[in-house]
């Protein structure tokens, strides 16, 4: 399969993606970059948006990049620093880049920035990409 195949197929089993209202702007095999609105209901109590609102554009990044190669990942280890708060209506967009493809570990990057392309976070992860295919 194509990487926009693999990425078509993950997205209509990924309920939460769908929720954040995730749309791929970009999927090639090792990179992907993904956009989402901060709506109401992802701000905090301190009325900007939760923490895992970067993490989980990141981290579905992250899945989508690994996976565009064909094989099927998951992830084993993912960190991410907060470096600019984000707002009611800020458009983030994470761009996730490969950086290291072995035959089992793969390792990636993602910059989440805002619509005034200001890094908002900076998350790393690393998968495991098992012998299933696509």
């Amino acid at each position: 399969m194509d990487p926009k195949s693999i990425v078509d197929k993950m997205m209509q089993l990924d309920a939460y993606s769908q929720w954040m209202g995730i749309n791929v702007l970009h999927i090639e095999a090792g990179a992907c970059t993904l956009s989402c609105l901060v709506s109401k209901e992802m701000l905090n109590g301190f009325g900007i948006a939760h923490g895992g609102i970067s993490y989980a554009l990141a981290d579905s990044a992250l899945a989508f990049a690994s996976n565009s190669h064909g094989q099927q990942c998951v992830s084993i280890e993912t960190s991410i620093a907060h470096i600019k708060p984000t707002q009611l209506n800020d458009t983030i967009t994470a761009n996730c880049t490969e950086i290291q493809k072995g035959k089992t570990i793969g390792r990636y990057v993602v910059n989440v920035t805002n619509q005034h392309n200001e890094l908002i976070a900076r998350f790393n992860g690393t998968v495991f990409r098992s012998e299933k295919t696509w």
